[in-house]
């Protein structure tokens, strides 16, 4: 099992939430963050004065699949959120060691 940590613009949830439908994963959790990469945030001008904006809304959305449809989930997504523009997100993927349905008991593979 992989649990997928994908950092979006906020713009971009519904074509993600779509992406998953489709995928037939059914299982997400969506966190608004804040965050800032290589570009370092953006600066505003407001009233004649410049300054500096470090952190940018995104949205996180974590999901944890089965480990054979990881590398289709990211494309996917990657290809859906793509801009070209700097701040489309990043993906993060880590290995799940145990998961535990806690209503049934089901473990592992059968929890998700």
């Amino acid at each position: 099992m992989k649990k997928v940590e994908m950092i979006i613009r906020p713009e971009k949830l519904e074509e993600v939430k779509e992406l998953l439908n489709e995928l037939q994963i059914h299982g997400m959790t969506t966190t608004m963050v804040s965050g800032c990469g290589n570009q370092k945030g953006r600066k505003k001008i407001y009233r004649g004065t410049e300054f500096s904006m470090n952190l940018l809304p995104k949205v996180k959305v974590e999901t944890v699949v089965h480990d054979e449809i990881v590398n289709e989930l990211i494309t996917k997504v990657a290809e859906a959120v793509r801009t070209g523009e700097v701040g489309d997100g990043k993906i993060f993927v880590y290995n799940v060691e145990q998961a535990l349905k806690i209503r049934t008991g089901e473990r592992n593979e059968e929890a998700l």
